[in-house]
This record gives structure tokens, sequence and C-alpha cells, in this order.
């Protein structure tokens, strides 16, 4: 497969923060922030793909400052790095006061997708490369997050395991 730029993933939404979407401290819920954050995620692995894609896991989600109601939500997304058939999507929340013109970044998140084929199953995507040095900056350090991420996941698979699916007052 042909490899692409960063560039060509890259995927932007721009949102009002409106009163139901907060929370007792009129502030964004982080779950609805979450929501945003997963779907244009997802929109950039399919532009690298242009397969259908699952999201595999969500690492690295850090809340820096609140968004009122009345801000505005700014996200890009863009794939940084693949493996074979998984994609590393880089997520970059700025918030702004529509008055004040004030910006800040609110919100940094890395996913995880994974593309599918027909029947389901995981199938190659195309490899990335960076170009700006942001991308450069981000595309080198995805292994170190991609170790982690595997260690994670096979601490929760691990932990799942020895829980167990049964109910707790089951016992």
């Amino acid at each position: 497969m042909k490899a692409k730029p960063c560039s060509n993933s890259l995927s932007v939404k721009t949102t009002h923060v409106h009163p139901p979407d907060t929370n007792i401290h009129g502030t964004l819920f982080g779950g609805t922030l979450l929501a945003h954050i997963d779907d244009l995620a997802a929109i950039a692995a399919v532009k690298h793909c242009r397969k259908p894609v699952v999201t595999a896991s969500i690492d690295s989600v850090d809340f820096l400052t609140p968004v009122k109601a009345g801000d505005a939500i700014l996200i890009e997304a863009f794939v940084t790095w693949t493996r074979n058939t998984s994609m590393e999507i880089f997520v970059k929340v700025i918030t702004e006061n529509l008055v004040t013109e004030e910006r800040g970044v609110c919100n940094t998140a890395f996913l995880t997708f994974v593309a599918i084929d027909e029947n389901g199953r995981p199938t190659p995507v195309p490899p990335v490369y960076p170009e700006t040095e942001y991308e450069k900056t981000l595309h080198e350090t995805a292994p170190e997050r991609a170790e982690q991420r595997g260690k994670r996941r096979r601490n929760s698979k691990s932990f799942a395991q020895e829980i167990g699916s049964d109910y707790i007052w089951d016992k």
C-alpha cells in the first residue's frame, strides 16, 4: 500500500457549547466531549484508510481547562502512526470564548482505531508519514505510546479475567 501523509487525514470540527451540554457547574460534560473526540477521530481514521473502522482504545485523555456554556470547541484530529491494521489518531481540542476571542487548549487525546473488512475482521491500512515538525514529533513518539497501550491492554484483560463476569451481589 502506498503511504499517505498525516495531513491527508486531517479532520476539523467546530461546535457551540449549549447549556444542555453542561453539568451543574456550567461546564461541558466530559462524556459529551469524548463523543465529539471519538467521532472526529473515526473520521480521520476512515479518511486515512478509506475503510470502516472501530475504536480500539482511547488513552491519554487529558482535561486541561473547563469549557463553559457559550464557548465554542474546535477539534482537530489526524493519523500520527500506523501498524498493520491499526492507526493512532491525535486529537487536540481548543476552547474559544466567542465574545472575548480568548482561546486555549482544553483537551488532548490519543485514540487507536482498527480498520475492518466486510466480515468485521481487521484489515491492513496504508502507512503514514509526517511532514511537519509537529507531525514528526508525534510520529517518533508513537511506538512508545503503542507499547504502553499494549501493556495497559494486557493488564486490563488480566484484571477482567480475575474479577470475572458475575455481578458483585451474586457472590
